[in-house]
């Protein structure tokens, strides 16, 4: 067990299939007699080659999960494991177009099987909820608009944000802006992956074309100082997922990864896991390799936890409630 493991931690990029034990995707598949063996490796987790591949085994895994209460059972499963890395908070991203296949009645039951098995979590977990609908950016701006609207019909106090998943090299920030613009016209908050397979540039297409408060990722800023102080300045804050970049090459290892200058440099930052069973990660293991390679602290990881929970999608009187939490 990591010394960091009972240290309470906020989470805010957490896709939902993505955070499915591999030992939940099976069992699943074996129920509905579907057989997706080849997305497992040999010790039973999750096997794939390269960004575009882990793409493929995400779907596969996440083609097993076809009705609402298949999800509030992956919900449960996922509010275990993030309970037992010390999560008291936890903001998940979920998809229009996996979760009903982008109609907005469908989607509305699934967001209700979700929250039901939410609140299940909270009482016995003590892990607080909220849900992003994310748009799919391979699957093109047709489809994002669909989402943006399933996700408008569904918005609430636990649905309350919107962005954008999916393959980064796939169209711009711009072909996207409608269903943006439709997701902030119904009061979501706003945020969308940038600057993990892209550079600079793409960030500022997606801040200027889309207008997000957060990022996922973000961690190409690094390569462009101006633009660090810029987001220093503006107080956007990067979802920074380190293990996650690490494992699918971006960086070789935690040392040089740019969560330490991008925090010294006074970019907001946070920490998240993305697809934790795909990359071998739990927060307790990001909080362990940040404190091996840049000696981070249990005082640095309760301002990092302070920071995401002020730019966490959640009303006031939730965000008292987990700062409480925080503080003790």
């Amino acid at each position: 067990m990591s010394e960091f493991t009972d240290l309470p931690k906020v989470e805010l990029h957490l896709h939902l299939e993505g955070a499915a034990p591999a030992s939940f995707i099976r069992g699943m598949a074996a129920e509905k007699r579907e057989d997706i063996s080849g997305i497992f490796a040999a010790d039973g987790g999750y096997a794939w080659r390269d960004f575009p591949h882990f793409l493929k085994v995400y779907e596969a895994a996440a083609s097993v999960l076809r009705s609402p209460r298949d999800y509030h059972r992956l919900m449960l499963a996922v509010a275990e494991e993030s309970a037992a890395s010390g999560v008291i908070y936890s903001e998940v991203f979920l998809s229009p177009d996996l979760c009903g296949g982008g109609d907005a009645s469908a989607f509305a039951d699934y967001i209700a099987a979700i929250r039901e098995a939410a609140v299940v979590a909270e009482a016995t977990c003590g892990i607080t909820f909220r849900a992003i609908a994310t748009s799919i950016r391979h699957f093109g701006p047709e489809r994002a608009r669909r989402a943006a609207l399933a996700a408008a019909e569904s918005a609430g106090d636990f649905l309350t944000g919107f962005g954008m998943a999916g393959d980064e090299n796939v169209l711009e920030p711009a072909d996207f802006a409608w269903g943006f613009d439709c997701a902030r016209e119904a009061g979501l908050r706003l945020t969308a992956h940038a600057g993990e397979w892209r550079g600079p540039d793409a960030i500022r297409d997606t801040l200027r074309a889309l207008g997000p408060e957060r990022l996922g990722h973000g961690v190409r800023a690094i390569e462009d100082l101006a633009l660090v102080d810029e987001l220093a300045e503006s107080g956007v804050v990067l979802e920074l997922c380190p293990v996650s970049n690490i494992a699918l090459g971006l960086y070789p290892d935690m040392r040089c990864h740019p969560a330490g200058e991008l925090d010294r440099r006074g970019v907001k930052v946070t920490i998240s896991t993305d697809d934790p069973p795909f990359f071998r990660s739990t927060m307790a293991r990001e909080y362990e390799e940040l404190h091996r390679a840049f000696d981070w602290d249990e005082g640095q990881f309760r301002k990092l936890a302070v920071q995401a929970l002020d730019a966490a999608f959640c009303d006031a009187d939730t965000k008292k409630k987990i700062a409480k939490k925080l503080e003790a």
